[in-house]
Parts: C-alpha cells; structure tokens; sequence
C-alpha cells in the first residue's frame, strides 16, 4: 500500500474534489481525516474509508484554532495535507463588495496558509511531508465575473511556489493541483447560474462549460483525485513548486 502508515488531511473532504481525494487515499492506506462544515457528509466518508471526521469552518479563525488543537490532543501526525476546501462566488468586478472578497481571501487563501504553517514544519521534523493545494485554472488565467475568486487561487498558486523555495531542501513537497470545471456541486450551482441568467436550458448551460475544455467535457472528480495521489509518491518527490493544470487542455503551460 503506498501510503500506508500514513496521515492524510483533506479539507472540503465531504463532497465533490475533497471526498474523491479522500476515498484515493484511503485505498491506497492512508488513514484520512476528513473535514468540512457539514457533519453528515464528512460522517459519511470517514465512515466509509475508516478516518477521522472533524466538523470545522476554516472562515472562521477560532474554529480553525479549535480543530489544530484537537489533532495536537489526539496526537494526530499529519503527513499529507490536503488543501481543497474554498468557495466561488460570482459577481461582475464592479459588484464585487468587501465582504464577497474577504471571504473568498479567507477560505481560499489564509486557510490554506494557516494550516500549511502549522502543520508543514512537523512534517520536516518527521522526514516526510506533502502539500498539495487544490486551486483551480482560475490561479493561472483570468474568469469574467469571478474577480475574488480568481485573486485567491491566483493567490493560492503563488503560496505553493514561494512555500516550494522555502522548503526545497527537506523532504516535503508543495504543489498545486489546477482543475478546470469539474463535474461536481459547484459545476451545478454554475449551470444553474448561467441557465437563469440566459434563459437556456440545463442542457445547454452544461455545453457552455464542457465547451471551454478543447476535450469537451467535464473533469471527473476521480481524475483529480488520481493526481493528488501521484503527487503523494516518493517518486514524485522531484516534482516541486508546480501548479498542474487538470482541463483537458484549456490550460498550455
């Protein structure tokens, strides 16, 4: 098993990108704590993969504070940390209020870095260590009408790489995972968005988005989970300080 005895953290891993990663993890003997905002959901899956659910709301600080707290009273030693939970609201730039941009600053961004600073310089110490941040092509391009969202993961990639030179002498890695849109909850609550703003049917507001991607579809969550767990192997340990895009091509470095 190729991470077995080891400890995975997945954020948002209640649904979606994070419960794909968690249960790709867990199979390949990772024990996994999954957390997330929803009970249920992240009940669910540590109940499924055998982990660790812990309820939190990484907006909030002291909720944030709460649960480093509970890994530290459980002796929980994380060796992977997965940083997938964040959000995406849309509004035209002009829109964009202080309250829409702090939030998507706060869960997308200083979460992220919050944990990476609490848990990355354990992970040296032990001798092992990942970080994989998912942020999306949105970190590498430009979205219209996502102004906040697109500054946090463009804000998110460029943590993973000046983290990357900080920590390129030790056996911890950093990279960025970059889907493009992905068949999940959030690429629903998008065709809805444009289905009601344009009038067109769920079928077409789905061709809009599988038509930015050259391959005309959807990522799956599976195909985004499979790269978080290359990312996890010690082979992959050369690969550092990157932001992968995972599009079908929307994306050409």
């Amino acid at each position: 098993m190729l991470l077995a005895g080891k400890t995975a953290l997945v954020t948002g891993g209640g649904r979606g990108i994070g419960r794909a990663i968690a249960e790709r993890l867990a199979q390949a003997g990772a024990r996994v704590v999954v957390t997330g905002r929803t009970s249920a959901e992240i009940d669910a899956v540590a109940a499924e993969t055998g982990g660790l659910a812990l309820r939190v709301d990484l907006a909030d600080r002291a909720s944030l504070g709460a649960m480093l707290d509970e890994l530290e009273a459980r002796a929980v030693h994380v060796d992977i940390l997965v940083n997938n939970a964040g959000i995406a609201e849309s509004a035209s730039y002009d829109r964009t209020d202080d309250a829409l941009f702090d939030r998507a600053m706060e869960l997308n961004v200083r979460a992220p870095f919050a944990l990476c600073r609490a848990l990355a310089p354990a992970m040296v110490k032990r001798g092992f260590g990942r970080v994989i941040n998912v942020a999306s092509n949105a970190g590498l391009i430009g979205y219209a009408y996502t102004s906040a969202y697109c500054a946090s993961k463009h804000a998110l990639v460029g943590l993973t790489r000046s983290m990357a030179l900080e920590l390129a002498r030790t056996p911890v890695t950093v990279n960025a995972v970059c889907p493009g849109w992905v068949a999940t909850q959030m690429a629903d609550e998008a065709m809805q968005r444009i289905a009601e703003k344009t009038g067109r049917g769920a079928a077409d507001a789905k061709k809009a988005l599988e038509a930015m991607s050259p391959q005309r579809r959807l990522i799956e969550p599976a195909e985004v989970a499979h790269l978080v767990l290359t990312l996890t192997s010690n082979e992959a340990r050369g690969i550092h300080g990157q932001a992968i895009p995972i599009d079908g091509g929307q994306v050409m470095s």
